[in-house]
């Protein structure tokens, strides 16, 4: 063949998106048959010994891997990762707990503007030691400080619009803080913008409205809730608070979708419209405790994590129930659901008593497989999963036991197997461990 000839497309040069498109046109049949002929390198499994500790929070960005523990934050690339050569580059500026990681688009703020062409995302972290860091490239590229205690919470995207975009913290000082990325000079001492009081007790979560980018809901230990306008945050007073109401239980999670804020308590995910701060239906109701909580806003779909088993919920089912009712109950699990991902097409669950995450299908909570974080798929009362990242078809958990710990990386972006189970369902994300010498499957049904 002439080798200037350009090569016909095949069916791996598409995206994961334009495939799941595709599919929606054909049966349970020929999906079936379209897998098991197509010729791809196996899953990709590795592990990496660690120190016999937890790691707290975890990222999984493309090709990076960010996980904290303690004050330090430690950085991997994937690639090397499965190119065999195993490395961990370790951050230490921080000299306290760090308490909230966030990846924003280094499209969005113009600190990197000299180093070229901006792609992918810049790191930023909050910490007890009441600073703030932005990294890339693995340093730190700024330093923000003002708050009086230790950062508690950032906020979960960029506020505003442009080039002028805004990054909001709040701490246990009660206290929110707005952070312009534009300012100059590494220590970030001009960078501070406002300062909005109004909370009694300390920020626990943040998030950024869906309908409008200049507000900002927060909530406090003791479930109040506040929003702000930042665009009317030039002095430091709290008479940009333009919403405030109050909500039952601790606060567990909360996630804005257009006008609606939907948080997350101990017993129950209500929704509030953030125009007249009233609350316009409970979406899911948990007893005894609710201890995580995703939601897909695309398909109206949330899920929670409970005690031995998670919940998945349709919004739309329960906008008129007086006590709504779960779609399907996602259960397997010894302990508390604290780990809890949810995408388009994936639910992924785990919690700290278990060594197995649990991957289930998003539209209707089927077990799709059981994925071990374990040398074994047996371990001891004393091995903890500490901490667990999705992002797409990668999947990275953190265990550790008494003796040393475990960090393990699947990529099964190119599995070439998928799990067949009697009732006939059909999942991509197998487990090689599953399968015996003669690729029967093996794995419990």
């Amino acid at each position: 063949m002439d080798q200037n000839q350009s090569l016909p497309t095949a069916i791996t040069d598409l995206n994961e998106d334009s495939l799941a498109h595709c599919a929606t046109f054909l049966n349970l049949h020929d999906i079936f048959n379209l897998a098991t002929t197509c010729k791809f390198e196996d899953p990709l499994v590795v592990d990496m010994l660690t120190e016999p500790e937890p790691y707290n929070l975890m990222l999984l960005d493309r090709d990076d891997v960010f996980v904290s523990r303690g004050s330090s934050i430690r950085m991997m690339k994937i690639p090397k990762i499965f190119g065999r050569s195993h490395s961990l580059t370790t951050l230490n500026d921080h000299n306290a707990r760090i308490t909230c990681m966030r990846l924003f688009p280094l499209t969005e703020t113009s600190l990197f503007r000299s180093e070229g062409k901006k792609s992918g995302n810049f790191l930023v972290t909050s910490s007890s030691d009441h600073s703030i860091r932005l990294w890339w490239k693995g340093s730190c590229q700024k330093c923000f400080r003002g708050h009086s205690g230790p950062v508690s919470t950032l906020s979960d995207k960029l506020l505003g619009d442009g080039s002028s975009k805004v990054l909001a913290s709040g701490g246990e000082d009660g206290t929110v803080r707005l952070w312009s990325l534009g300012s100059s000079g590494k220590r970030g001492k001009s960078a501070l913008k406002a300062t909005l009081h109004g909370h009694e007790k300390p920020i626990k979560l943040m998030s950024v409205a869906g309908h409008k980018t200049s507000l900002l809901v927060s909530i406090a230990r003791d479930s109040k809730v506040r929003v702000w306008d930042v665009t009317a945050s030039s002095t430091i007073r709290s008479s940009c608070c333009v919403g405030l109401t109050s909500l039952p239980g601790a606060p567990i999670n909360i996630k804005c979708h257009e006008s609606l804020l939907y948080a997350a308590t101990s017993s129950s995910v209500v929704a509030v419209d953030l125009r007249t701060m009233q609350k316009v239906l409970t979406a899911a109701a948990y007893q005894p405790f609710l201890y995580s909580f995703e939601m897909i806003p695309s398909k109206s779909l949330i899920c929670t994590g409970g005690r031995g088993s998670a919940r998945l919920w349709d919004v739309r089912r329960n906008q008129d129930a007086l006590k709504p009712e779960p779609i399907a109950e996602l259960d397997g699990h010894r302990g508390a659901v604290n780990f809890l991902h949810m995408d388009p097409y994936k639910i992924v669950t785990g919690c700290p008593d278990n060594v197995d995450v649990n991957v289930w299908e998003a539209d209707s909570g089927a077990h799709a497989n059981s994925l071990s974080c374990w040398f074994t798929e047996s371990a001891d009362s004393s091995t903890t999963l500490s901490s667990m990242a999705v992002n797409g078809c990668r999947v990275v958990t953190a265990c550790y036991a008494e003796d040393l710990g475990l960090l393990r990386c699947r990529d099964y972006t190119n599995a070439s197997r998928p799990i067949v189970r009697h009732d006939e369902v059909v999942s991509k994300f197998w487990d090689s461990q599953c399968y015996d010498d003669n690729n029967n499957d093996t794995s419990d049904v």
